[in-house]
């Protein structure tokens, strides 16, 4: 019986016992949906490691070993493959970073998988078992989502997690913000399962709570229509991602309210218009930000704004404005990054012919550490701002700010507030040692 095991090994700051709890953390489908899809006519044992619910072991015994990697997590995912192979074991990796970069992965992997692997996968699979295989496996040009076997939720360590009810919907998003590294990776085509496949898998989970991790559920109007209404029926409480173009779309909010949302993260990115038309996310209107919090809220959903600092418009007031903003909106869980180069995107592109990139180990690429030289203040004032906001928006009078007296989902906001407030007690920790240490992993 082949024997596989599938890793996904994380950053410092988000690796078990970092510093993000288990109230902040839902179960990813990466490794789950590749376990679905080991062919049933090859047996096999699979086995999943998520390296923020839990350690890696040394010792894994295995004829297979793969590995899902971001930019931030690549060079802990190399050293795994390097030592894996080391050890006389095959290993394959995919994920956004190989599929940018796949000449790089391939110096730690076997074989590299780029673009989405629902199709290549179970063919490599029968390839290995065959006792041939290819070095680098390409998304089919014919690829689609629907069709596919249920997750193996089975494999997953439930307690590490707040849930394992997440569940995909559509795939890919119609925006073009320069920083985003999903459309360098995997295009610009947007991949929708069909509405009864997810209606289905929701039902069969028996759960009453479901997060779609999708990266805009709102990027195809019609499906999402389609998909929310079908989910009234069932009478679920759900959470997701979605643009902050819903607050001008009464019908699709009334669907979402009606089939249960009562949580959604939307990227604000900044307080000022110039840093939207920076970054090319014209979708936001930040005059429209209280406005929009107050229509969310009056519908009982609450919202989790995320805030990406480091645009070439801000100067160092941004930090204690932003903070502001966030009090005045009432935004139920505020979260702040630095923008982030990452390589293929316009972006990294945009600061590489400008000489602005100084920071070249991927693992400080975890959207929480500077990599680049800033327009108008410094690196080091950039991280000290962002580490002050975390800590001006999680003390106990910010969070009180904000939540009083618009308490939404007490349940919900409560837990993740504090949550939060661990993870900005700690964020000073993390420093440029600590990230880029893989010393725990045997070089030899």
């Amino acid at each position: 019986m082949l024997k596989i095991a599938l890793l996904a090994p994380a950053g410092a700051m988000h690796r078990y016992g970092g510093s993000f709890g288990r109230s902040l953390h839902y179960a990813p489908l990466t490794l789950t949906t590749l376990a679905a899809l080991v062919p049933e006519d090859v047996p096999a044992k699979v086995a999943i490691y998520d390296e923020t619910a839990g350690r890696i072991p040394l010792d894994i015994d295995a004829d297979l070993i793969g590995i899902t990697c971001i930019t931030g997590t690549a060079p802990r995912c190399y050293a795994y493959g390097d030592y894996y192979r080391k050890r006389g074991i095959m290993v394959f990796m995919g994920g956004v970073h190989p599929s940018m970069l796949p000449e790089e992965a391939a110096q730690h992997a076997d074989v590299v998988f780029t673009g989405f692997s629902e199709q290549t996968f179970p063919r490599f699979i029968r390839d290995f078992a065959a006792g041939s295989w290819q070095r680098f496996y390409r998304q089919n040009e014919d690829f689609t989502i629907a069709g596919r076997p249920l997750p193996r939720r089975d494999l997953l360590q439930k307690k590490r997690y707040i849930t394992t009810s997440t569940v995909e919907a559509i795939r890919g998003c119609v925006h073009t913000c320069s920083f985003c590294a999903y459309p360098a990776a995997f295009g610009r085509t947007v991949y929708k399962r069909p509405v009864k496949e997810v209606v289905a898998e929701i039902e069969a989970l028996h759960t009453k709570h479901v997060v779609f991790p999708d990266v805009n559920l709102i990027t195809d109007r019609k499906y999402a229509m389609e998909l929310f209404s079908a989910l009234i029926p069932l009478k679920i409480i759900w959470l997701g991602l979605v643009t902050s173009s819903l607050g001008i779309d009464e019908e699709l909010l009334s669907v979402f309210r009606r089939s249960g949302c009562r949580g959604l993260l939307i990227g604000f990115e900044s307080i000022t218009q110039e840093s939207q038309a920076y970054i090319h996310k014209g979708v936001n209107q930040v005059e429209s930000y209280v406005e929009l919090m107050k229509k969310l809220h009056d519908n009982g959903i609450l919202v989790q704004g995320c805030f990406a600092f480091g645009g070439d418009e801000e100067d160092v007031s941004v930090f204690d404005r932003t903070v502001e903003m966030t009090v005045k909106a009432k935004i139920d869980l505020p979260r702040y990054s630095i923008l982030t180069p990452f390589p293929g995107t316009a972006y990294y592109a945009q600061l590489e012919r400008e000489g602005r990139i100084f920071e070249r180990n991927w693992a400080m690429y975890d959207v929480q550490h500077c990599v680049f030289y800033p327009a108008r203040m410094t690196k080091e004032q950039l991280e000290e701002g962002t580490s002050r906001a975390w800590e001006a928006t999680y003390s106990l009078s910010g969070v009180a700010g904000r939540l009083a007296p618009f308490l939404h989902s007490p349940w919900l906001s409560v837990p993740l507030n504090l949550g939060y407030k661990g993870y900005a007690d700690k964020w000073r920790r993390f420093t440029r040692e600590v990230m880029c240490d893989n010393s725990d992993i045997p070089a030899e």
